[in-house]
Protein backbone atom coordinates (compact mmCIF):
# COMPACT_ATOMS: atom_id res chain seq x y z
CA UNK A 1 0.00 0.00 0.00
CA UNK A 2 1.24 4.00 -0.69
CA UNK A 3 1.40 7.00 1.32
CA UNK A 4 -2.64 7.59 0.39
CA UNK A 5 -3.93 4.09 1.20
CA UNK A 6 -2.64 3.99 4.68
CA UNK A 7 -1.56 7.88 5.39
CA UNK A 8 -1.22 7.58 9.08
CA UNK A 9 0.49 4.19 9.67
CA UNK A 10 3.64 6.43 10.23
CA UNK A 11 1.65 8.58 12.87
CA UNK A 12 2.84 6.47 15.62
CA UNK A 13 2.54 7.86 19.68
CA UNK A 14 6.13 8.87 19.83
CA UNK A 15 5.86 10.93 16.76
CA UNK A 16 2.69 12.24 17.98
CA UNK A 17 4.09 13.50 21.28
CA UNK A 18 7.57 14.53 19.29
CA UNK A 19 5.08 17.16 17.82
CA UNK A 20 3.74 18.83 20.73
CA UNK A 21 7.03 18.66 22.64
CA UNK A 22 8.04 20.96 19.60
CA UNK A 23 5.26 23.19 20.61
CA UNK A 24 6.87 23.46 23.79
CA UNK A 25 3.96 20.89 25.26
CA UNK A 26 5.54 18.91 28.13
CA UNK A 27 2.88 15.58 27.58
CA UNK A 28 2.28 13.01 30.04
CA UNK A 29 2.21 10.47 27.65
CA UNK A 30 -1.53 9.47 28.55
CA UNK A 31 -3.43 9.39 24.96
CA UNK A 32 -7.18 9.07 24.27
CA UNK A 33 -8.40 8.09 20.33
CA UNK A 34 -11.70 10.69 19.87
CA UNK A 35 -13.81 10.01 17.32
CA UNK A 36 -12.58 10.79 13.92
CA UNK A 37 -12.23 8.62 10.84
CA UNK A 38 -11.12 11.41 8.52
CA UNK A 39 -8.68 12.94 10.46
CA UNK A 40 -6.87 11.61 13.58
CA UNK A 41 -7.76 13.50 17.09
CA UNK A 42 -6.49 12.42 19.94
CA UNK A 43 -6.78 14.25 23.94
CA UNK A 44 -3.39 14.28 24.90
CA UNK A 45 -2.43 14.74 29.15
CA UNK A 46 -0.09 17.33 30.09
CA UNK A 47 2.04 18.04 32.90
CA UNK A 48 0.61 20.60 35.07
CA UNK A 49 -2.11 21.81 32.93
CA UNK A 50 -5.08 20.73 31.45
CA UNK A 51 -5.15 18.14 28.69
CA UNK A 52 -5.28 19.17 24.83
CA UNK A 53 -6.79 18.00 21.87
CA UNK A 54 -4.73 17.49 19.10
CA UNK A 55 -6.20 17.34 15.07
CA UNK A 56 -3.63 15.75 12.55
CA UNK A 57 -4.89 16.49 9.13
CA UNK A 58 -5.32 13.51 6.65
CA UNK A 59 -2.55 13.92 4.07
CA UNK A 60 -3.19 14.98 0.62
CA UNK A 61 -6.79 15.61 1.59
CA UNK A 62 -6.74 19.59 1.94
CA UNK A 63 -3.95 22.53 1.14
CA UNK A 64 -2.11 24.28 3.77
CA UNK A 65 -4.28 27.18 2.42
CA UNK A 66 -7.36 25.64 2.79
CA UNK A 67 -6.64 24.65 6.40
CA UNK A 68 -5.62 27.90 7.23
CA UNK A 69 -8.83 29.24 5.51
CA UNK A 70 -10.82 27.31 8.45
CA UNK A 71 -8.69 28.21 11.10
CA UNK A 72 -9.04 31.84 9.96
CA UNK A 73 -12.83 31.65 9.62
CA UNK A 74 -13.32 29.70 13.11
CA UNK A 75 -11.13 32.99 14.37
CA UNK A 76 -13.36 35.56 12.42
CA UNK A 77 -16.14 33.93 14.61
CA UNK A 78 -14.61 33.45 17.78
CA UNK A 79 -14.14 37.30 17.69
CA UNK A 80 -17.57 38.05 17.18
CA UNK A 81 -18.05 35.92 20.12
CA UNK A 82 -19.71 33.30 18.45
CA UNK A 83 -18.61 30.32 20.49
CA UNK A 84 -16.69 27.87 18.29
CA UNK A 85 -13.98 25.84 19.46
CA UNK A 86 -10.70 27.37 18.07
CA UNK A 87 -6.82 26.13 17.54
CA UNK A 88 -4.28 27.06 19.79
CA UNK A 89 -1.41 29.87 18.46
CA UNK A 90 1.51 29.17 19.35
CA UNK A 91 4.04 32.53 20.64
CA UNK A 92 4.20 33.04 16.97
CA UNK A 93 0.95 33.39 16.21
CA UNK A 94 0.56 29.79 14.48
CA UNK A 95 -2.53 27.48 14.47
CA UNK A 96 -1.14 24.90 11.64
CA UNK A 97 2.07 23.71 12.77
CA UNK A 98 3.76 20.32 10.60
CA UNK A 99 6.01 17.48 11.96
CA UNK A 100 7.15 14.29 10.46
CA UNK A 101 4.58 15.10 7.10
CA UNK A 102 1.68 15.74 9.20
CA UNK A 103 -0.25 19.10 9.28
CA UNK A 104 -1.67 19.87 12.66
CA UNK A 105 -3.49 21.84 14.91
CA UNK A 106 -4.17 21.91 18.88
CA UNK A 107 -7.43 22.70 20.50
CA UNK A 108 -8.41 23.38 24.11
CA UNK A 109 -10.44 20.68 25.47
CA UNK A 110 -14.62 21.30 25.64
CA UNK A 111 -16.83 18.63 27.18
CA UNK A 112 -19.99 19.20 26.36
CA UNK A 113 -23.02 16.83 25.28
CA UNK A 114 -25.33 16.03 22.18
CA UNK A 115 -28.12 19.12 21.87
CA UNK A 116 -31.81 18.54 22.70
CA UNK A 117 -33.13 19.15 19.32
CA UNK A 118 -36.43 18.71 20.37
CA UNK A 119 -36.56 21.57 21.78
CA UNK A 120 -38.32 24.69 20.69
CA UNK A 121 -35.57 27.09 22.95
CA UNK A 122 -32.76 24.62 21.99
CA UNK A 123 -33.42 24.82 18.13
CA UNK A 124 -34.16 28.84 18.31
CA UNK A 125 -30.86 29.01 20.32
CA UNK A 126 -28.93 27.32 17.32
CA UNK A 127 -30.62 29.78 14.31
CA UNK A 128 -29.56 32.75 16.03
CA UNK A 129 -26.29 30.99 16.31
CA UNK A 130 -26.39 29.82 12.25
CA UNK A 131 -27.62 33.68 11.21
CA UNK A 132 -24.77 35.36 13.08
CA UNK A 133 -22.09 32.92 11.71
CA UNK A 134 -23.86 33.26 8.37
CA UNK A 135 -23.20 37.24 8.90
CA UNK A 136 -19.65 36.46 9.71
CA UNK A 137 -19.85 34.32 6.61
CA UNK A 138 -20.94 36.23 3.99
CA UNK A 139 -18.64 39.27 4.60
CA UNK A 140 -15.52 37.31 2.33
CA UNK A 141 -15.20 34.17 0.26
CA UNK A 142 -13.06 31.42 0.68
CA UNK A 143 -10.27 30.74 -2.04
CA UNK A 144 -9.19 27.58 -1.58
CA UNK A 145 -12.17 25.84 0.64
CA UNK A 146 -14.42 23.43 -1.82
CA UNK A 147 -18.02 24.09 -3.17
CA UNK A 148 -20.72 22.52 -2.34
CA UNK A 149 -22.44 21.87 -5.85
CA UNK A 150 -23.49 18.72 -8.10
CA UNK A 151 -20.62 18.55 -9.50
CA UNK A 152 -18.36 18.34 -6.95
CA UNK A 153 -20.82 16.21 -4.54
CA UNK A 154 -22.89 14.38 -7.19
CA UNK A 155 -21.30 13.93 -10.56
CA UNK A 156 -17.89 13.16 -9.05
CA UNK A 157 -19.30 10.84 -6.59
CA UNK A 158 -20.63 9.11 -9.29
CA UNK A 159 -17.92 8.41 -11.82
CA UNK A 160 -15.86 7.71 -9.11
CA UNK A 161 -18.24 5.01 -7.98
CA UNK A 162 -17.72 3.52 -11.38
CA UNK A 163 -14.85 4.47 -12.82
CA UNK A 164 -13.31 2.59 -9.44
CA UNK A 165 -15.68 -0.41 -9.93
CA UNK A 166 -17.42 -0.81 -6.37
CA UNK A 167 -20.54 -1.22 -7.87
CA UNK A 168 -21.44 -4.92 -7.95
CA UNK A 169 -22.23 -5.78 -11.81
CA UNK A 170 -25.55 -7.29 -11.11
CA UNK A 171 -26.23 -3.75 -9.76
CA UNK A 172 -24.31 -1.45 -11.94
CA UNK A 173 -26.96 -0.24 -14.27
CA UNK A 174 -29.67 0.47 -11.80
CA UNK A 175 -26.92 2.72 -9.91
CA UNK A 176 -26.41 4.59 -13.33
CA UNK A 177 -30.09 4.26 -14.15
CA UNK A 178 -31.32 5.97 -10.39
CA UNK A 179 -28.23 8.42 -10.20
CA UNK A 180 -28.49 9.80 -13.56
CA UNK A 181 -32.06 10.47 -13.57
CA UNK A 182 -31.53 12.08 -10.02
CA UNK A 183 -29.02 14.25 -11.48
CA UNK A 184 -30.97 15.56 -13.89
CA UNK A 185 -33.44 16.16 -11.56
CA UNK A 186 -30.76 18.30 -9.60
CA UNK A 187 -28.78 19.76 -11.79
CA UNK A 188 -31.00 22.54 -13.05
CA UNK A 189 -32.42 23.58 -9.24
CA UNK A 190 -28.35 24.66 -9.11
CA UNK A 191 -28.54 26.27 -12.64
CA UNK A 192 -30.57 29.46 -11.38
CA UNK A 193 -28.71 31.86 -9.15
CA UNK A 194 -27.98 30.12 -6.14
CA UNK A 195 -26.79 32.53 -3.23
CA UNK A 196 -23.49 30.92 -2.47
CA UNK A 197 -21.66 32.21 0.92
CA UNK A 198 -19.06 30.60 3.74
CA UNK A 199 -20.97 28.49 5.47
CA UNK A 200 -20.63 25.77 8.60
CA UNK A 201 -20.99 22.85 6.09
CA UNK A 202 -21.80 20.07 8.60
CA UNK A 203 -23.81 21.69 11.12
CA UNK A 204 -24.89 18.09 12.44
CA UNK A 205 -25.93 17.51 16.41
CA UNK A 206 -22.36 15.26 16.81
CA UNK A 207 -20.23 18.31 15.94
CA UNK A 208 -22.12 20.83 18.69
CA UNK A 209 -21.51 20.16 22.30
CA UNK A 210 -24.25 21.41 24.54
CA UNK A 211 -23.55 22.73 28.45
CA UNK A 212 -25.63 23.18 30.99
CA UNK A 213 -24.03 26.37 31.90
CA UNK A 214 -23.25 28.25 28.05
CA UNK A 215 -25.49 26.04 25.80
CA UNK A 216 -24.27 25.25 22.90
CA UNK A 217 -20.61 25.74 21.39
CA UNK A 218 -19.72 24.36 17.70
CA UNK A 219 -16.74 22.18 16.86
CA UNK A 220 -14.86 20.80 14.01
CA UNK A 221 -14.79 22.96 10.73
CA UNK A 222 -12.47 20.59 8.92
CA UNK A 223 -15.73 20.89 6.58
CA UNK A 224 -16.65 24.56 6.24
CA UNK A 225 -17.07 25.14 2.18
CA UNK A 226 -19.07 27.59 0.20
CA UNK A 227 -22.73 26.55 -0.13
CA UNK A 228 -26.51 27.72 0.35
CA UNK A 229 -26.89 28.85 3.84
CA UNK A 230 -29.97 26.12 4.33
CA UNK A 231 -27.11 23.50 4.23
CA UNK A 232 -26.48 24.56 8.24
CA UNK A 233 -30.27 24.46 8.77
CA UNK A 234 -31.91 21.37 7.50
CA UNK A 235 -29.04 18.75 8.94
CA UNK A 236 -30.98 19.58 12.27
CA UNK A 237 -34.26 18.41 11.25
CA UNK A 238 -35.44 15.15 12.25
CA UNK A 239 -39.11 13.31 11.90
CA UNK A 240 -42.20 14.20 9.70
CA UNK A 241 -42.50 16.50 6.97
CA UNK A 242 -44.90 18.07 9.67
CA UNK A 243 -42.28 17.71 12.21
CA UNK A 244 -39.82 19.17 10.13
CA UNK A 245 -41.34 22.01 8.88
CA UNK A 246 -42.38 22.92 12.90
CA UNK A 247 -38.32 22.58 13.73
CA UNK A 248 -36.99 24.94 11.00
CA UNK A 249 -39.78 27.53 11.89
CA UNK A 250 -38.10 27.97 15.04
CA UNK A 251 -34.49 27.42 13.91
CA UNK A 252 -35.65 30.16 11.35
CA UNK A 253 -37.20 32.54 14.25
CA UNK A 254 -33.84 32.51 15.63
CA UNK A 255 -31.84 32.58 12.69
CA UNK A 256 -33.85 36.60 11.53
CA UNK A 257 -32.88 38.31 14.47
CA UNK A 258 -29.22 38.05 13.15
CA UNK A 259 -29.53 37.30 9.06
CA UNK A 260 -32.41 37.24 6.60
CA UNK A 261 -33.90 33.76 5.80
CA UNK A 262 -33.80 33.19 1.89
CA UNK A 263 -37.25 31.08 2.31
CA UNK A 264 -36.23 30.23 -1.53
CA UNK A 265 -33.66 27.46 -0.03
CA UNK A 266 -36.03 25.41 1.08
CA UNK A 267 -36.50 23.99 -2.22
CA UNK A 268 -32.84 22.85 -2.06
CA UNK A 269 -33.34 20.54 1.29
CA UNK A 270 -34.43 17.20 -0.57
CA UNK A 271 -31.70 18.03 -3.22
CA UNK A 272 -28.31 18.99 -0.62
CA UNK A 273 -29.64 15.64 1.25
CA UNK A 274 -29.84 13.60 -2.33
CA UNK A 275 -26.32 14.86 -2.82
CA UNK A 276 -24.91 14.28 0.98
CA UNK A 277 -26.33 10.56 0.39
CA UNK A 278 -24.10 10.43 -2.79
CA UNK A 279 -21.01 12.04 -1.51
CA UNK A 280 -21.01 9.71 1.70
CA UNK A 281 -20.88 6.41 -0.42
CA UNK A 282 -18.17 7.84 -2.54
CA UNK A 283 -16.31 9.24 0.78
CA UNK A 284 -16.26 5.54 2.04
CA UNK A 285 -14.96 4.44 -0.96
CA UNK A 286 -12.41 6.75 -1.05
CA UNK A 287 -11.04 5.88 2.16
CA UNK A 288 -11.69 2.00 1.80
CA UNK A 289 -7.92 1.47 1.52
CA UNK A 290 -7.62 3.08 4.85
CA UNK A 291 -7.21 0.42 7.10
CA UNK A 292 -9.70 2.50 10.04
CA UNK A 293 -12.31 2.24 7.43
CA UNK A 294 -13.18 -1.77 6.96
CA UNK A 295 -12.82 -1.87 10.84
CA UNK A 296 -15.24 0.89 11.54
CA UNK A 297 -17.89 0.26 8.26
CA UNK A 298 -17.86 -3.39 7.78
CA UNK A 299 -21.19 -2.90 6.64
CA UNK A 300 -19.90 -1.29 3.51
CA UNK A 301 -19.18 -2.65 0.08
CA UNK A 302 -20.96 -5.28 0.54
CA UNK A 303 -24.65 -6.22 -1.71
CA UNK A 304 -26.65 -5.33 0.71
CA UNK A 305 -25.22 -2.21 1.09
CA UNK A 306 -25.80 -1.32 -2.63
CA UNK A 307 -28.96 -2.50 -2.51
CA UNK A 308 -30.05 -0.22 -0.17
CA UNK A 309 -28.16 2.65 -1.50
CA UNK A 310 -29.68 2.27 -4.93
CA UNK A 311 -33.06 2.50 -2.76
CA UNK A 312 -32.38 5.67 -1.12
CA UNK A 313 -31.54 7.38 -4.02
CA UNK A 314 -34.73 6.17 -5.51
CA UNK A 315 -36.74 7.10 -2.36
CA UNK A 316 -35.26 10.16 -2.80
CA UNK A 317 -35.93 10.42 -6.23
CA UNK A 318 -39.43 10.82 -5.03
CA UNK A 319 -38.59 13.08 -2.24
CA UNK A 320 -37.56 15.32 -4.77
CA UNK A 321 -40.64 15.57 -7.09
CA UNK A 322 -42.75 16.74 -3.89
CA UNK A 323 -43.56 20.17 -2.34
CA UNK A 324 -40.51 21.78 -0.96
CA UNK A 325 -40.83 22.11 3.07
CA UNK A 326 -43.41 24.07 4.01
CA UNK A 327 -42.76 26.18 7.59
CA UNK A 328 -45.87 26.91 9.62
CA UNK A 329 -47.43 29.87 10.71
Amino acid sequence: MNSLETPYQNLTPDVLLSALEGLGYVPTGALLALNSYENRVYQVGMEEQAPVVVKFYRPHRWSRDAIQEEHDFAYELLAEEIPVVTPLRDQNGQSLHEYSGYCFAVYPRRGGRWPDLDSEENLGWLGRLLGRIHMVGSRSEFQHRQRLDPQNYGHQSYQFLLEQGFLPADLEQAYRSVAEDMLRIIDPLFATAVPYQRIYGDCHPGNILWSEMEGPFFVDLDDCLTGPVVQDLWMLLSGSREEMGQQMRWIVEGYEMFQEFDYLQLRLIEPLRSLRIMHYAAWLARRWQDPAFPLAFPWFNSQHFWQNHILSLREQIASLQEAPLQIPY
